[in-house]
């Protein structure tokens, strides 16, 4: 009886170490996907930048679509909220609000996030082989769970060159 409650009491003392860890641990596999998933977009939009020409109608504009992926699972940590769009609207405009270390110029678009419990996470798209980066109809939510697909086209406005990022469903 005694070794029962023995064993029980050291498998709590054990957990109670492991859960912490295991919470650091899926908080960090979640930035990690979350980070390569943006760098996938960058990738995308420099690819496409690169190697299309811009049209001023969109519909007919080079394209191509790039789907970032928000973990979920026993690995992973849960998102309260994914959004992409302009860093200071992601941030609020508030004077106490974070600020994350760009190049002299500002990003035109971020991915910001909310892990569950963590402070709001803004990661930049930026790169100097990237024109300027525009999001359609305001910041893009992405789904907390699983995978959202977005459409890239490099369109020409009055000579100014940029990638449109749209919600593809």
């Amino acid at each position: 009886m005694i070794r029962a409650v023995l064993a029980v009491l050291v498998a709590v003392a054990l957990l109670g170490v492991a859960l912490p860890v295991l919470d650091d641990t899926r908080s960090a596999t979640t930035t990690d996907r979350l980070d390569t998933g943006i760098e996938r977009v960058e990738r995308e939009a420099a690819a496409l930048a690169a190697g299309s020409v811009a049209v001023a109608d969109p519909t007919l504009a080079a394209r191509t679509t790039v789907t970032v992926t928000v973990p979920t699972g026993l690995t992973a940590a849960r998102v309260d909220r994914a959004v992409l769009g302009d860093p200071a609207r992601i941030r609020g405009r508030a004077a106490d609000a974070p600020a994350t270390p760009v190049a002299s110029d500002p990003p035109d678009v971020a991915l910001g996030y909310r892990i569950a419990g963590e402070d709001l996470r803004v990661v930049p798209l930026s790169s100097s082989t990237l024109p300027p980066l525009r999001v359609v109809d305001g910041p893009i939510r992405l789904r907390t769970a699983g995978d959202t697909r977005l459409r890239l086209r490099l369109v020409d406005h009055d000579g100014d060159r940029a990638v449109r990022i749209a919600r593809v469903g």
